[in-house]
């Protein structure tokens, strides 16, 4: 079992990025294991830490297929109907109302 290095904030050398970083730059892990860590110390809690990932390895991002724009258009219009009224409450309902707005204001 070897360890991962573990990194300062901002010291981490170049060839290392966060999952972020990489989406920017149009990249994935592409299924890699984390390489390295970086560690940001806090005053009266523990570290945060992110992990990296070595941007030779990553692959580019898969492209959204029509499929993949149908599901997402679709779970997108799931989160919108309310579930008591059964409306499209024409935005995405809370999940910590639970119900549409005016459902919720009526209990």
């Amino acid at each position: 079992m070897s360890t991962l290095p573990v990194y300062r904030w901002r010291l981490a050398p170049d060839g290392y990025a966060t999952r972020r970083q990489l989406r920017a730059q149009g990249l994935r892990p592409g299924g890699q294991e984390v390489a390295a860590t970086v560690e940001r110390p806090r005053r009266r809690r523990g570290p945060l830490v992110a992990h990296l990932y070595r941007v030779d390895l990553a692959k580019p991002v898969r492209p959204m297929t029509p499929g993949r724009w149908a599901a997402l258009a679709k779970a997108n219009t799931a989160r919108r109907i309310c579930p008591s009224c059964r409306r499209d409450a024409g935005y995405v309902i809370p999940a910590t109302l639970g119900t549409c707005v005016p459902c919720h204001d009526t209990t």
